[in-house]
């Protein structure tokens, strides 16, 4: 495996992407600056409207020839910027979804003057027609209910109802509150469930997997325990090192459903061995 390989540079993603060989990288997915005065140690989110969508526009075009042929993006925006984001890359891809991110915010506070937000929007964009996508990978259970409601005969051996369903483009997961396990000391980190979807659908096993601003490096994390490799870039020397501590214990860190199947099958081998 090459050296830039499974490795997080601390640098300024338009330096180091010269690093990665074009045609190299199966999935880029990233999650930028969204330009709302964030502080993540430096000025990269407190700058003009136009030099934001610049600067967007730069980086977007030193990433997007590392991307294979069939390689697709995923990118977390504000609805604030997303239409002019989207419509540069919609300039250079082909756009498949709009993903609404529901962050399940309790309904207090915000603002009065307007509705509360309470969602971030994803671009889901791909280079060309055959583009990789693992639907199976990351179909939702039908529950038992669902499952006895279609009991009846034309229903016998259907491949959908024993897989699951499609998710849908609104995903509801919450954002990670301070005493969620997962939390890292970083302002807008994403949760693993949400970047494991998307690495599992859209890079396939032993892929590759770009993130420019690794920021807190869940999706450094989220592509190992997906057993696939990753790369990225950090300028905050922070956030370099919590990355660091996380790649180096993520058995530390299963996510809670992994967490609870791995209870209950302890709990069965504990009932049979009884």
């Amino acid at each position: 495996m090459t050296s830039w390989v499974n490795q997080v540079f601390c640098e300024d993603a338009l330096t180091g992407l010269a690093r990665i060989p074009d045609g190299s990288v199966d999935l880029i997915l990233t999650d930028p600056p969204y330009n709302l005065g964030k502080d993540y140690g430096n000025a990269s989110d407190q700058q003009t409207v136009d030099a934001y969508l610049a600067w967007t526009e730069q980086w977007i075009d030193a990433a997007l020839p590392k991307l294979k042929a069939n390689g697709s993006l995923y990118i977390f925006l504000t609805w604030r910027f997303s239409p002019e984001i989207f419509v540069m890359l919609k300039k250079r891809m082909t756009m498949m979804n709009e993903i609404i991110w529901d962050r399940r915010v309790p309904s207090m506070g915000g603002s009065v003057r307007s509705y509360s937000s309470v969602h971030d929007t994803i671009g889901f964009f791909v280079n060309r027609k055959d583009y990789y996508f693992d639907l199976d990978a990351v179909r939702i259970p039908y529950d038992a209910a669902t499952k006895k409601a279609r009991s009846r005969s034309i229903f016998i051996g259907a491949k959908w109802l024993e897989v699951g369903y499609n998710p849908k483009d609104l995903w509801s997961v919450s954002r990670l509150h301070r005493e969620h396990p997962e939390r890292a000391d970083h302002p807008t980190q994403k949760p693993l469930e949400i970047i494991e979807r998307m690495i599992k659908a859209s890079c396939p096993p032993g892929g590759v997997v770009l993130d420019p601003f690794m920021g807190s490096g869940t999706t450094a994390l989220a592509a190992q325990r997906c057993e696939r490799n990753f790369v990225g870039f950090e300028l905050n020397p922070d956030y370099c090192a919590i990355i660091e501590s996380r790649l180096a214990a993520p058995k530390l860190e299963p996510t809670r459903k992994a967490a609870k199947r791995k209870s209950a099958a302890t709990a069965v081998a504990t009932e049979e061995q009884a």
